[in-house]
């Protein structure tokens, strides 16, 4: 077993190397890489600064000459990810371990965020609690964030603590057998869930798990997790997909915090495998609250609690909703078995007769603009339940095991 440890040489030699050997003092071999963008005549990396920048398309001697600091960033980040990402196809490493300031870091981790899923990643980083950062080094990866506190440079005594403690950390979760992507006899089936449609997910997860044969595995909706799912869907962890919240898409096209990305509920058609959708607060959205249009006041609203306040979604805004709806699902539907179901008693546990969000005449107008629009491959069902209720969650799954079996 190795673990990569990713670190610059030109700034970070000294840390980098008692790292490397505190790994291996715990049984575990270790190739240090150094995406160094600074001249340096140390030669103590496995995978030296040329040797990235080789990867990357270009040369040491242009990235240690330029003074286009983004470019070559890109350059150096690109040659680690190819670099890394060939390391682990080949079975060479089994962990990623890295340390930097505000750069370092940010090459790092967008490093680890193109490793599969259940590889450890872990990043020592003396930034790791910047406001803006931390969200941004951590992105949709399962990375581990270790806050050094105090600043990585030299070797003092609170330093050696740290490194002794994250590279125990990385020796150990290196011995962790990774996430295997072989099908068993089981079906794996990733589910968007939010907390306004919880008692929807726990009953589809409870029906289809009951059945023996299926493994549901849930992602919340708030913009990060739903995102990381379409990325697991593209390497094929899953065999179904039940879009409970598929909010993000709106969100996106609107400007919400949830938004998920150009690329929300599209992946499950690219690799053909059935998906089964229903409409949960895809008729609110979350904008921040600093950024509020001056109608957005008058807006009827829902105040999950004093961080979150979901505004209603008007007729118009849901319109072109569901014309983004429509695109991307026609399109899963060349390739993938779709179905979408429509609880006509309210949208979410925040949604129905008597809530202030209340308002099935409008959500009639998503549901009219989809219908005429949708592939007629693509299987519609309305029914006059609420998406909370338990018979709703056993249409869900009804449809589901119909288009899967």
């Amino acid at each position: 077993m190795k673990v990569l440890l990713i670190s610059t040489l030109d700034t970070k030699r000294e840390p980098a190397i008692y790292i490397k050997n505190k790994i291996e003092e715990n049984g575990i071999k270790c190739l240090l890489m150094d995406i160094s963008m600074g001249r340096h005549n140390f030669n103590d990396a496995d995978i030296t600064a040329n040797d990235v920048a080789t990867a990357g398309g270009s040369t040491i001697e242009y990235v240690n000459q330029s003074r286009e600091r983004s470019e070559i960033t890109r350059i150096m980040t690109e040659g680690a990810v190819e670099t890394a990402r060939k390391l682990y196809s080949t079975g060479e490493i089994n962990g990623v371990v890295g340390i930097g300031g505000s750069t370092g870091t940010l090459m790092i981790s967008d490093c680890m965020k193109k490793l599969p899923f259940g590889i450890p990643k872990v990043i020592i980083s003396s930034t790791a609690a910047l406001p803006g950062l931390a969200t941004r080094y951590i992105g949709e990866g399962d990375i581990m964030l270790f806050h050094s506190v105090v600043e990585i440079a030299g070797l003092s005594e609170l330093l050696k603590n740290v490194f002794d403690r994250a590279a125990v950390a990385v020796a150990a979760m290196s011995k962790i057998k990774p996430v295997s992507r072989e099908r068993t006899a089981k079906k794996a089936v990733a589910m968007s869930m939010f907390g306004i449609c919880e008692k929807c997910a726990t009953y589809v997860r409870e029906l289809l798990e009951e059945k023996g044969n299926y493994e549901v595995i849930g992602f919340s909706a708030a913009g990060v997790c739903d995102k990381a799912m379409e990325d697991m869907i593209l390497e094929n962890y899953f065999d179904g997909v039940i879009d409970l919240a598929p909010g993000g898409v709106g969100e996106y096209i609107l400007g919400g915090m949830r938004a998920a990305g150009a690329y929300r509920l599209e992946n499950a058609g690219k690799v053909g495998i059935p998906l089964v959708v229903t409409p949960s607060g895809v008729n609110v959205m979350s904008p921040n609250k600093r950024k509020y249009k001056p109608d957005y006041y008058e807006r009827k609203k829902f105040e999950l609690d004093k961080h979150r306040t979901m505004l209603r979604v008007n007729a118009e805004e849901l319109k072109e909703v569901a014309k983004e709806f429509a695109r991307k699902l026609n399109k899963a539907a060349e390739k993938s078995k779709v179905t979408f179901l429509f609880p006509l008693k309210g949208w979410s546990s925040i949604d129905y007769e008597g809530s202030a969000i209340y308002e099935p005449e409008t959500d009639k107008v998503f549901i009219e603009t989809f219908e005429k629009l949708a592939d007629k491959k693509i299987v519609i069902e309305k029914y006059d339940l609420h998406l909370e209720d338990k018979e709703f969650a056993e249409k869900i799954v009804e449809h589901f095991i119909r288009i899967t079996e």
